[in-house]
């Protein structure tokens, strides 16, 4: 059976994997971005937006293998975009333009419904309105024996993990502190919940770590 992962989910030293103050000009928050440096810098990042370069390694090998193999994708509702409430239209489409680079079925966390969205390369959205445990059956249901990635944000992670639905977590830990935000560790005994550190890794501008759930 496949199994929800999470993969290359980036925080700061004290825990936080989105600054505050997120807006439409500033999704990831005050200085939110500086937690994806690792990623941005990579080959990878810049072939998804069609740019040559990049840089090669540790953290990009990290980065490509964290998009393959998918069969599914499950977002919170931030992570396809910044409208609140109910849709007030279909204009918005997500962050990605016209081809997001799943290319597989996104099932995307709300509550407020809306008809699937299908995007060229393959992506489809689908809207989940009754809840994390719908949205993972319904990703399971068209990811068959591929796995299932987990994208955030913060709050739809831990919202799984309380639920003790994830299978592994690969972190990606920035050397830095961002003093505010939102918490992935705030309020969770991880190893009350079954998780337990597997291996570091440490790469060009971060340290990997991968927490698997005991058996």
């Amino acid at each position: 059976m496949s199994k929800l992962r999470v993969r290359s989910f980036s925080i700061s030293l004290d825990g936080y994997g989105a600054g505050p103050d997120q807006s439409l000009d500033n999704p990831l928050g005050l200085r939110g971005p500086e937690l994806f440096e690792w990623f941005f810098a990579s080959r990878t990042w810049r072939a998804m937006q069609g740019l040559d370069g990049g840089e090669t390694g540790i953290d990009d090998g990290i980065a490509a293998a964290g998009m393959s193999g998918l069969g599914a994708w499950i977002l919170g509702r931030n992570m396809f975009g910044p409208v609140r409430g109910p849709w007030p239209d279909d204009s918005w489409k997500g962050w990605w333009g016209d081809e997001p680079p799943y290319h597989v079925p996104v099932f995307v966390l709300t509550h407020h419904a809306r008809a699937p969205l299908a995007m060229k390369g393959g992506t489809v959205f689908h809207f989940v309105t009754d809840g994390i445990e719908s949205a993972l059956a319904q990703a399971r249901a068209v990811a068959g024996n591929r796995d299932i990635r987990l994208g955030g944000g913060v709050a739809t992670v831990r919202e799984y993990l309380r639920a003790g639905l994830i299978d592994d977590l690969h972190l990606a830990v920035r050397p830095l502190l961002l003093g505010r935000g939102e918490n992935l560790f705030a309020g969770l005994d991880l190893n009350a919940l079954g998780y337990d550190c597997e291996k570091s890794v440490a790469g060009e501008r971060a340290t990997h770590m991968y927490l698997r759930k005991r058996a």
